[in-house]
């Protein structure tokens, strides 16, 4: 039977303690070896273009390039490498940005060796792992309802913003028919579709919004 060759990992962190610590424990961990190590995100590339490594411990807050950028150029080089995201932060403006630059695992650098290690071979297994209040944070987000990235307002047909920037200006559905050169029946169709898409319930509070949203001109 063919001996299963190590996980080949590739430490990038810019504090040279921390590189020593994590190259010396998890030297000792069966099934994982240590290619190599970089202490900012140009090297880390540099290195792993050149190491192939099936994991990379990646730091998120380094100079120059950070382990976001790292994560994101690293996964367009190599995107069967799995990158493991080993931080201190747990901020959504850190976290998130990586995540979608590709980014596999996430733990915190409170984790215990023995938990990064078990990370490693689970992802040499196909598997992420998640700091478990990044899971959280993951979870609650996208409990959210989606949110539109479009404002109401730009629902509206032509014709319906036409109608909302008269009433918006006081003219009576009669001065809005005459200035449309449509009828009364109509002014009034498009009045209830413009009300249904902006979510009022009455001229006043269609007006309201018209003005508030730079509307009324």
């Amino acid at each position: 039977m063919e001996e299963q060759q190590p996980i080949r990992v590739l430490l990038v962190d810019d504090h040279e303690m921390v590189r020593i610590g994590l190259a010396a424990v998890l030297d000792t961990e069966e099934g994982i070896e240590i290619v190599g190590e970089a202490g900012n995100g140009l090297d880390g590339l540099r290195l792993a273009k050149a190491y192939k490594p099936d994991v990379v411990l990646m730091d998120l807050v380094m100079e120059g390039m950070d382990g976001i950028e790292t994560t994101r150029r690293l996964m367009e080089e190599q995107p069967d490498c799995k990158v493991i995201v080993l931080t201190s932060f747990l901020d959504d403006e850190k976290m998130y940005p990586v995540i979608e630059a590709g980014a596999f695992s996430y733990l915190l650098k409170t984790s215990r060796a023995s938990e990064i290690a078990d990370a490693i071979r689970a992802a040499g297994r196909g598997q992420s792992v998640l700091e478990s209040q990044v899971a959280s944070k993951m979870m609650n987000r996208f409990r959210k309802p989606a949110q539109s990235s479009s404002a109401p307002h730009e629902e509206l047909t032509d014709r319906e913003m036409e109608v909302l920037q008269l009433l918006a200006q006081g003219k009576s559905n009669q001065e809005i028919a005459d200035e449309l050169f449509i009828g009364i029946k109509t002014v009034k169709y498009h009045m209830t579709n413009l009300f249904g898409k902006l979510g009022v319930e009455d001229r006043t509070q269609a007006a309201i919004y018209a003005h508030r949203h730079g509307l009324a001109e």
